[in-house]
This record gives structure tokens, sequence and C-alpha cells, in this order.
């Protein structure tokens, strides 16, 4: 019996499970099709795997010697090396504390009407700060996109793992994470408006898992978890005319088999919606 575990891309870690595309022309991991409206592309970038890196530091100018012949840096040096000047004083004169100055804890005047008044413990506030979000520049991009909302939505991807292998991935979300799928829906007014759903970008199977109903299986999680999350709604945006293999939101007769019925029967862009 197999065993099935679902991992959360939610750090580099999880992100080096994410399997790559069956067709070698895209990538899960460096596609932004759906993030960028404009310019985003599906294929396979090798670039976009690594961090970005920060430009090398140029050397600036090196200092010309002025008209007696000194180098500035070199009187800089003897400046700095230079024993102390015994009548300059060693250490500033202490400050005077001053007992109309606002934020002290307590002074002279600590009964005075004008005094500030003393801090009120607000029960409604954190107990901790929370830890910083990820360092996105410290992250591919890809990764970096799907770690926009970790801290508000949740994670925006899936793997499916059989025995610790990525056999299906699945990337999914709010509406306003996708500015592609924002400008598909304006497309049809018939969709409605309230409450807005979520949508699912992105579902695919190695070519080695396939025929087992994977894929269908971590879409009935992700909607289950979807569900949780207060979304009443889930929507995908699949091409019609296109191989499986050549579309990041596979076929509407894939939608089909997990529970969605046909919102809009386009020719070409399709949209397919199940209720949560």
């Amino acid at each position: 019996m197999s065993a099935i575990r679902i991992v959360d891309v939610v750090d580099a870690e999880a992100f080096g499970l994410v399997p790559p595309c069956a067709d070698a022309r895209f990538d899960h991991r460096t596609c932004d099709y759906w993030e960028d409206a404009d310019r985003g592309s599906r294929a396979h970038r090798e670039d976009r795997l690594r961090a970005p890196s920060q430009p090398p530091a140029r050397p600036g100018p090196r200092p010309r010697v002025d008209r007696f012949g000194i180098d500035p840096d070199e009187a800089a040096a003897d400046i700095a090396a230079a024993p102390a000047n015994p009548f300059l004083p060693t250490a500033p004169p202490a400050r005077v504390a001053n007992p109309f100055a606002p934020g002290r804890e307590a002074d002279a005047f600590s009964d005075s009407p004008f005094a500030p008044p003393p801090r009120v413990k607000n029960p409604f506030a954190p107990a901790a700060t929370p830890a910083p979000g990820p360092s996105f520049a410290d992250l591919p991009r890809k990764l970096a996109l799907l770690s926009r909302g970790l801290r508000v939505f949740g994670s925006y991807a899936r793997v499916l793992l059989v025995d610790d292998v990525p056999a299906a991935y699945a990337q999914f979300g709010p509406l306003s994470a996708y500015p592609r799928a924002q400008r598909v829906r304006e497309l049809y007014s018939q969709l409605p408006d309230a409450p807005l759903p979520a949508v699912i970008t992105c579902v695919a199977t190695t070519p080695a898992a396939r025929g087992g109903g994977l894929a269908l299986r971590l879409v009935a999680d992700v909607c289950d978890d979807l569900a949780r999350r207060g979304f009443a709604a889930v929507e995908a945006y699949p091409e019609a005319g296109l191989s499986p293999d050549a579309t990041s939101a596979a076929t509407p007769a894939f939608w089909a088999r997990a529970g969605f019925a046909i919102a809009v029967d386009d020719e070409r862009y399709p949209v397919v919606r199940r209720e949560l």
C-alpha cells in the first residue's frame, strides 16, 4: 500500500519537491503566468530558480593627490593615528536631567497635573512581536510569489507525494493574488461578483504517476482546505483545445470529474466553478 502525503509549499525545502512539468518547455517552479497578466510566462527559465543576487560593488575612483602632492587617504590615516590631544576633554559633560521632558516614568514633578498619564496595558495587543516574514530578496522568484500571503492567507501551493516521491502539484489562492485570473473573469458579466471565489490556477501530475486519480485527490484536498479558510466557491480557468501538458489549468473534462460545473461555456476560455 503506497503512502500518500500532501505538503504545503511554504519554504525552500518544500519548494524543492515541486515536480518538473511533463513538457520540458514549461516549469511550475519558474511560472508567473497567472501572477503577471501582461508579461507572465509558463516557460522554463533557469535563472528564475536562483535567488536574485546583489550586483557587485564597484570600486570608487582612486582619489588624486592634491596640489601639494598629499594623498587624502594617507593624510586621513595619519590623523587617525596621531596621539590624543591632552588639552581636549576626555568625555562630554554629563547631561542634566530635564524635569519637563515628556516620556519619563517618574521625575521630580511626577505629582504635577501636567505629568504624562501612566501607560495602560492594552489587553488586545499581541503578546509578542510576530516573527518577521521571509526575505523575498533571498528567495527564487517563484517561491517569493508563493510566499506573499503566508502570514495572512496561508500556503498558495501543495505537492502530493507517493512514498515520498513528488507525483502531483497544485497552485491556488485568493483571486486577488492572480491578475490574469481576474482579467479572464472580467470577460464574463454572468459570473457572480460576490462572494469572490478562490481560484486553482495550476494542477498537474507527473507522467509516471498518471492514471491513479492523484490530481483529483489533490484538488479535493485543496477544495476542503479553501472551504475551511472561509471561501464559498472555487473557480478554475482551463484553456480548451490544448494538450494537457501545454496548459497549467488542465481541461474542462478533468474539472467535471473533480465536481466542478461549467460556469461559462466558451470555446477558448471556459470557466469552471465549484460551490464549497
